[in-house]
């Protein structure tokens, strides 16, 4: 069959973090022969070239292609580019992986959508990733209609007739950026960008030796006359104006601007920032005209007329007041309702861990000058807030604690100004967020796993995170676990801190189905169990019940229902056989239809009378069949000695 992908890996003295992405293409949903790998060793000194040899022969889709080393990853992906056979080049670095179904989706998706550029929905382990880009599905994105310029890693599926057409190519040797250039080109070049925003398509790590290239300090005045070859495909592909002053505005945010503010610039040896400072002073002052730093964001914006001014000192001042400011997250409420969960909760931002307050009226922030200290760059700050509160945001993330995969849910939101006394007043958003386990992960069900729930708070020049709890101080009890579109997802608050989380298809003994008795089951005359348990079901959901045999250890599965009942509650209904005199555990498995069903034991028995009925009981405590157990051993070591031909033994 024609080769639908090419994967073009570049490779240099990975090591062991070669294999998850490795195991990442061997799982990929697209069959082996619709796809190929194409792994270029740029000269690695380890074992790797070795490995890749030996993981080739046994895998007719995998090919390694050797070369002296270049020097960094553009000559490598080039390359490979001009070995690949496929109809789209996807392009993945050693140390990263991808969704088990990427490659699948991605390129139905592009295919469909006609595009020469596939983004894929991208989850940093450890790294940043953008998130904003991926809150939805773009299937015609622009530079104009959505935030592609956000993402400028190489990791896109790029069309090979447009690589071609245009002759797009890497820049190669030792250097930086040079992702920055090909994809920058890429956007601007492509006639149709999809972005997949509702699957987790690529997993961007952060080794734990730190040694990717991306984490290793760089020298500055290498790194910006890089970033300025960035800045001049802008240029060459735009006009003048506003596109092209947004586009620019993309380098002197994340490149200069975010790395010169708070932990992230306090955390640099002081010789190593003032030399940045001087670098990135030179790229503004040279590239960046007067309709660039305008339109960021008010603290962005004071950055970065502190740099423009040659105020250093001033700068980290400001660096060490803002990294106090954060939002805090308090959840008023959490229920199940029409087969969601409802979280209520209040978030404003905070101060040295008390509200903080803004001047009631105040100068804005001006658009092109740099605050005399610190309580007038706060007052500015303030001011904005204030003036945009009825654009401030809140959005509830649901985050994978293993992947690290985010995906927002839908939030109505309303705003309160809160009188503080002196001029002054306080920001506070109240917001209800709804989870729906059909569609929590942004339009596909979330994976089993725990997921923690994040607040994204936007309030005049911020968009800081925090976690959503603690639990409610007014005690109100947690939710129950819910049976929804064949997950069981159980809402809890985690041990140490009290935030809040969700349980996906993993919990067991924490779903509460411990506490059930005797009491609340019931057998008809006709041998039909009612049992009510702790679990929400928004309608009629099937399951399975399984019974076993104490003396035979035989099972028989029954098809049961569970209904709602009366409360948060609902009812267990099955039909029992008569099974066994010694009597018959009792296990339920909520989620039948998942890939991996789980049955999760009752502490009930099922016990059939002597006049045939059957009824629901309490298994023998363990502590009894314990004494049992020492009564017979007692029994046993008194019995009288007998002779062998191996010597004296007790009796058996």
């Amino acid at each position: 069959m024609p080769v639908k992908v090419s994967v073009v890996v570049p490779v240099y003295n990975p090591g062991p973090y070669i294999e998850d992405c490795v195991a990442s293409m061997l799982r990929q949903s697209l069959p082996p022969d619709e796809f190929e790998v194409i792994f270029v060793d740029d000269g690695s000194t380890d074992e790797t070239p070795a490995r890749l040899d030996a993981l080739a022969a046994e895998h007719p889709h995998i090919h390694v292609v050797h070369q002296p080393n270049s020097g960094w990853s553009g000559k490598p992906r080039n390359v490979g580019i001009d070995a690949s056979e496929g109809e789209f080049v996807m392009f993945v670095d050693n140390d990263d992986h991808l969704g088990d179904e990427a490659l699948e989706r991605m390129y139905e998706y592009g295919v469909a959508n006609k595009a020469d550029v596939i983004v894929g929905k991208m989850a940093g382990k450890g790294r940043p990733v953008p998130v904003e880009l991926f809150r939805r599905n773009h299937p015609h994105a622009t530079v104009e209609n959505a935030p592609l310029i956000d993402s400028l890693t190489p990791h896109k599926m790029v069309r090979r007739a447009f690589l071609d057409r245009t002759g797009l190519r890497f820049p190669e040797g030792r250097r930086r950026l040079e992702d920055h250039v090909f994809v920058t080109e890429a956007y601007l070049r492509a006639d149709n960008v999809s972005v997949l925003g509702d699957y987790v398509c690529y997993y961007h790590v952060k080794r734990d030796d730190a040694a990717n290239a991306g984490f290793q300090r760089f020298e500055p005045v290498g790194y910006f006359k890089n970033l300025r070859e960035a800045l001049d495909v802008v240029e060459r592909y735009t006009e003048p104006g506003p596109l092209r002053d947004r586009l620019l505005r993309r380098w002197l945010r994340v490149e200069m601007v975010e790395r010169m503010s708070g932990r992230r610039l306090l955390a640099m040896p002081d010789d190593y920032r003032r030399e940045l400072f001087r670098e990135m002073r030179a790229v503004i002052l040279e590239r960046f005209g007067p309709g660039v730093a305008p339109a960021l964001r008010p603290g962005q914006r004071i950055v970065a007329s502190l740099i423009r001014d040659d105020r250093y000192d001033d700068l980290v001042a400001y660096a060490q007041w803002e990294i106090g400011v954060s939002p805090k997250g308090a959840p008023s409420d959490v229920e199940w309702r029409d087969g969601a969960l409802r979280v209520t909760f209040t978030t404003e931002y905070t101060s040295g861990g008390q509200p903080l307050t803004f001047p009631a009226d105040g100068p804005k922030t001006p658009a092109d000058s740099a605050p005399r200290d610190i309580d007038e760059a706060a007052a500015w700050l303030g001011a904005d807030a204030v003036d945009g509160f009825e654009q401030a945001t809140a959005d509830l993330v649901l985050r994978d604690r293993a992947s690290s995969a985010s995906f927002f849910q839908p939030v109505e939101l309303t705003r309160e100004r809160v009188p503080a006394g002196d001029g002054r007043v306080r920001l506070v958003l109240h917001g209800t967020a709804t989870v729906d386990p059909g569609t929590a992960a942004g339009g596909s069900p979330p994976a089993g796993g725990l997921w923690d729930a994040y607040l994204r708070v936007g309030l005049g020049g911020w968009h800081k995170e925090c976690r959503l709890g603690p639990a409610p101080a007014h005690g109100r009890a947690t939710p129950p676990a819910g049976v929804v579109a064949g997950r069981v997802v159980l809402p809890y608050w985690t041990k140490n801190h009290h935030n809040f989380s969700l349980d996906v298809d993993r919990a067991g003994k924490a779903l509460g189905l411990g506490r059930v008795s005797p009491e609340d089951a019931a057998v008809s005359a006709d041998h039909r169990l009612s049992l009510a348990l702790p679990l929400y079901v928004p309608d009629r959901t099937d399951v399975l019940v399984r019974l076993t045999d104490t003396a035979s250890g035989r099972s028989l599965r029954q098809s049961g229902t569970l209904t709602p009942a009366d409360g948060a509650g609902s009812l267990l209904e099955v039909g029992v056989e008569r099974h066994g005199t010694k009597g018959g555990r009792l296990e339920v498995c909520l989620a039948p239809e998942a890939d991996t069903p789980r049955f999760v034991a009752l502490p009930l028995v099922l016990r059939v009378t002597r006049t045939g009925g059957v009824r629901v009981d309490r298994p023998a405590p363990p502590g009894l069949l314990r004494r049992l157990v020492r009564k017979v051993r007692r029994m046993l070591g008194a019995a009288p000695h007998r002779a062998t031909s191996h010597g004296t033994t007790r009796g058996a």
